[in-house]
């Protein structure tokens, strides 16, 4: 079971795609400006990981 299901329907929409993967991102850009860059280094990874899955190995994107 992945963590995230690209195929399903909640993620049809690619505003929530996006969105999935610029909110962990920009609170990584929060955390690395506040100072804390483990933080920042996790939340980096879980919006990388959401754009790897749900931009780029998006199965009949469209």
């Amino acid at each position: 079971m992945p963590l995230i299901d690209p195929d399903h329907p909640f993620f049809r929409p690619p505003w929530r795609r996006w969105a999935t993967v610029l909110a962990p991102g920009g609170w990584a850009i929060f955390e690395l400006v506040t100072g804390s860059p483990g933080w920042a280094m996790l939340f980096g990874a879980a919006g990388g990981y959401a754009f790897w899955v749900l931009i780029l190995g998006r199965r009949g994107a469209g």
